[in-house]
């Protein structure tokens, strides 16, 4: 069972401006930088999981495709043995962990407002409005598909509009459609600062891969965090959950 305290007066909020809400991203994400790392580690091995369960083998794949040289149009990537069943599960487990991100969120929340972070906050998701999480990551995950379908730019001016949702569904205990409503709102109005900081904090999220391939597993959840900075900087800084024991 969880309540909401009052607004606490300790913490920051960014100015609604992109440089503001990256600088105060990369302030909040300093303080739970580990528990980022935990979460893209469950993350990756429950890929190499789905690998083993699916029988799909990602290394064999990039091997047929080098096979055809610069000639691609032969190759069919529906053909590789349990691609489809790999995506399936690839899909489940994305929703699964979703709840996973919104405890990420949960704790930069504790760090911004100078309350001790425990372990298990980073499972808050799956005690506080789990149901509607898992809905509305269907739902964003759909919208991003449709966007996808036409080509790989649209997806970059559709998801700004979604980068609230998340926060909305933990601080505001909001139904996944609520959710969805309010963030196409608030980030239609604000565009520009919702797109440049969308974009900026995917760029800063995959830098892990350009600079040390391994290094995503530390960059790869800044996207959260900002998440968390544009929701402070649009809806002001949310009060802090508490769980009775």
């Amino acid at each position: 069972m969880s309540e909401f305290n009052e607004f606490d007066q300790q913490g920051s909020v960014p100015e609604r401006n992109t440089g503001s809400v990256i600088s105060h991203a990369f302030e909040m994400y300093k303080g739970v930088f580990p528990y980022a790392i935990i979460a893209m580690i469950v993350y990756i091995l429950g890929g190499f999981l789905i690998q083993m369960l699916s029988g799909f083998n990602s290394a064999e794949m990039a091997e047929d495709m080098r096979s055809y040289g610069n000639n691609l149009s032969g190759y069919s990537i529906w053909r590789a043995p349990g691609f489809t069943l790999y995506l399936s599960l690839s899909w489940l487990l994305g929703l699964f962990l979703a709840p996973l991100y919104v405890g990420l969120i949960y704790m930069v929340n504790k760090y911004n407002t100078k309350t001790p972070i425990e372990f298990s906050d980073l499972f808050v998701g799956y005690r506080q409005n789990f149901v509607n999480i898992l809905i509305y990551s269907v739902l964003s995950g759909i919208i991003s598909s449709i966007a996808a379908f036409f080509c790989v730019i649209p997806v970059f001016f559709v998801y700004p509009l979604l980068m609230l949702g998340y926060p909305i569904l933990l601080f505001e205990n909001a139904s996944a459609t609520e959710a969805l409503s309010k963030t196409f709102a608030i980030a239609k109005e604000n565009y520009g600062t919702f797109l440049g900081a969308t974009i900026l904090g995917f760029i800063i999220s995959v830098a892990g891969v350009i600079l040390c391939g391994i290094g995503i597993i530390a960059t790869a959840p800044f996207i959260m965090v900002v998440m968390y900075s544009l929701y402070c900087a649009f809806l002001g800084k949310p009060r802090q959950i508490i769980y009775k024991k």
